[in-house]
């Protein structure tokens, strides 16, 4: 496992590079070989974190679902309208407050769940390759950190 300060090295050497393009280009190729895993069961590389979101939290709003994902509400309903289109998807009126809608999985999702999970599981396996448990840990946590860092900034604009 490399140390900290030998990333720090590697990082002086790419100064002019943006890890804004590497991010952009491991989505773009995640989304590529999820795409391709998930075709089977046609689901989308853009509904696959709604319908685990749900199958790991269920009854769910809709509200809940997108602050949960960190997605906006009309691309988190365009989503569950295509997994409710599939029959992986149902709403029942909220017994608390009938002005919302709970969101579960259908019985056809309950089976195509574990199918998911472990096609997600191959992509994850592939992007881990070369990379300790403990520099993905670190990776994970430092996207986070950016993360952080701009959501920070957009609310104060």
């Amino acid at each position: 496992m490399r140390k900290l300060s030998e990333y720090r090295k590697l990082a002086e050497k790419h100064e002019s590079e943006s890890h804004g393009q590497y991010i952009s280009a491991i989505y773009r190729h995640m989304q590529i070989l999820i795409s391709a895993e998930l075709a089977p069961y046609r689901i989308g590389s853009g509904q696959y974190i709604f319908l685990m979101a749900i199958a790991s939290q269920q009854p769910i709003t809709q509200k809940a679902l997108s602050e949960k994902l960190l997605i906006d509400k009309t691309t988190t309903a365009k989503a569950i309208a295509k997994l409710e289109a599939e029959g992986y998807v149902r709403r029942e009126v909220d017994p608390a407050d009938n002005r919302y809608q709970q969101l579960y999985l259908t019985e056809s999702a309950q089976g195509v769940v574990p199918k998911v999970q472990e096609a997600l599981d191959r992509v994850k396996s592939r992007t881990k390759q070369g990379i300790s448990d403990e520099e993905y840990d670190l990776f994970i946590n430092l996207l986070k950190v950016v993360l952080s860092n701009l959501s920070k900034q957009d609310e104060m604009l």
